[in-house]
């Protein structure tokens, strides 16, 4: 009998589910794009009905397609999640229904809450980074739930009367597609905790203390588990009874779907945001140059959690559905590809595409999208080979900070999502950073993520020692051309755009600057 694994990957704008065979390739699956709603300036959100609803129908999808191939539902041995990490949900503890939109993890309503945060603080943004690893900002989802209460009568409601229940996607789904209001389970792994500012990172426990700071003491929070274990079985569908066994923020999962289990081990994601993990072992570092410290991963109630140094970009591969669907200068990522390739250079045009702020290694809120540079000669084939670059210079200003808290200058960077795709893009990539790029055949790494965690909970490897087959058909590694003088001219042109993005917001927190 042929052994499959599921995986449920919930992303910003798609869902997918994937069914993959032990040496990790991929048998079926199905898609679908998720619509974003941006209400007012800096508002995303999802319904989180549309979030559930498409996870079931890529569910019903993939399954009718690898029955097509003669197989059976029952061929699946358990189910791995990943989902979008900092993006919040709060519901009804007694109805299961929603009290609010999902607020995405890039929404950025949440700068005066942060401001009110400071000043309580007296002013330290760092005031619960010993225990959380993670600064006072908008990216996190604590920082979130303080606004809906602040700003949402319903939900300080239900809070009042111990009705509130809170969770990141993760937590959605599992508590939906184990039964809901009736008989869901409500959990949360400990990768997903870690984006909260709720979890001590070191004891793998809520915080008494980061719950006493935001004034959550009469919120449900979900109970914390490991990244791989049994959860609960699905309620009802074409995969009823099966078992959802793993469960990774996004991120996380894409560095296990690259095997980067030894400390050191890099990966860079570019999806809708750009997100570069640095496995530190099973010991967190505090970054001294404005990274974050995260869980990776935790195998077993009973295993060794790893940790990983993170930076984030903001806006990646949506700065091109800006370019396609608001100024509509271009009609996809390909056309976009094409017109930059025309160009040897970008003729000396930045783009930072501040939309709602910077993340790291910057953390300054108050910046948003600039354009600098412009000339006469200047382009449209310009403009796109500098928005590639944006994301390129931002992933390389991350990659220096790991190296100056890691002491040791990583010599070669994993790299998946949709815009690893574009071989100019990881050309550019590995020309800013002056090291090679590795990409897999195989990109699907957070959907393979989700699986491997689901597999090594029920039994289909029985060791990290037997991933060595999964997904190893072959990569292709891009190698720095550009002389070093060149790479630091344009990295000094970029930090100059930086500096010129500062300042643009009414509302604005800096937790730290470094250009």
């Amino acid at each position: 009998m042929p052994t499959f694994i599921g995986a449920i990957d919930q992303g910003t704008t798609s869902t997918r589910f994937v069914i993959f065979d032990e040496q990790g390739s991929i048998v079926a699956h199905h898609q679908m794009e998720l619509e974003q709603r941006s209400p007012r300036p800096g508002w995303m959100e999802h319904d989180p009905y549309d979030i559930l609803d498409s996870v079931r129908v890529c569910m019903l999808h993939a399954v009718r397609k690898l029955e097509g191939l003669g197989h059976s539902a029952q061929d699946i041995t358990c189910i791995g999640l990943t989902n979008q990490r900092e993006t919040i949900i709060t519901w009804d503890k007694l109805t299961g229904q929603p009290l609010y939109p999902a607020i995405l993890w890039s929404d950025a309503r949440t700068a005066e809450t942060v401001q009110q945060l400071t000043e309580k603080a007296a002013g330290n943004t760092h005031i619960l980074e010993p225990v959380c690893g993670l600064p006072l900002t908008t990216y996190f989802t604590a920082v979130k739930l303080r606004w809906l209460l602040d700003n949402v009568p319903v939900i300080a409601q239900a809070q009042e009367q111990d009705r509130l229940c809170f969770g990141t996607m993760d937590t959605w789904l599992i508590y939906n597609l184990t039964g809901g209001a009736e008989n869901g389970i409500m959990v949360t792994d400990v990768t997903n905790a870690s984006r909260t500012m709720l979890m001590n990172i070191h004891t793998l426990e809520w915080s008494a203390e980061a719950i006493s700071f935001f004034g959550f003491e009469q919120v449900q929070l979900p109970k914390l588990v490991s990244s791989s274990q049994i959860y609960g079985q699905v309620h009802d569908g074409p995969l009823a009874g099966i078992a959802i066994a793993g469960c990774l923020g996004d991120q996380q999962a894409a560095l296990v779907g690259q095997k980067c289990f030894a400390a050191g081990d890099a990966k860079n994601t570019y999806g809708t945001g750009c997100f570069m993990l640095f496995n530190t072992g099973n010991t967190p570092v505090v970054s001294q140059n404005g990274l974050l410290s995260t869980v990776a991963y935790q195998f077993g109630n009973e295993g060794k959690p790893a940790y990983a140094l993170e930076g984030s970009v903001a806006v990646a591969g949506s700065s091109i559905n800006w370019l396609r669907d608001n100024l509509r200068v271009i009609q996809n990522t390909q056309q976009l590809n094409d017109l930059a390739s025309q160009v040897d250079d970008s003729a000396g045009t930045y783009f930072v595409t501040a939309f709602a702020g910077l993340f790291a290694p910057y953390w300054n809120d108050s910046a948003r999208g600039t354009i600098c540079g412009l000339t006469q000669f200047t382009r449209l084939e310009h403009i796109c080979r500098a928005t590639l670059e944006s994301v390129c210079f931002q992933s390389k200003a991350i990659l220096d900070a790991m190296n100056k808290d890691s002491g040791q200058p990583l010599r070669s960077l994993k790299v998946d999502g949709g815009m690893s795709n574009s071989d100019l893009c990881m050309e550019i990539q590995a020309n800013l950073l002056g090291i090679n790029v590795e990409r897999p055949l195989m990109r699907e790494s957070t959907a393979l993520g989700a699986a491997i965690s689901a597999g090594l909970a029920v039994g289909v490897w029985k060791s990290l020692d037997d991933l060595a087959s999964v997904n190893n058909r072959g990569k292709t590694v891009f190698e720095p051309t550009l002389s070093c003088e060149k790479r630091h001219s344009m990295y000094q042109g970029w930090m100059k755009a930086v500096e010129s993005s500062f300042g643009w917001s009414n509302h604005s927190t800096t937790c730290q600057v470094a250009v």
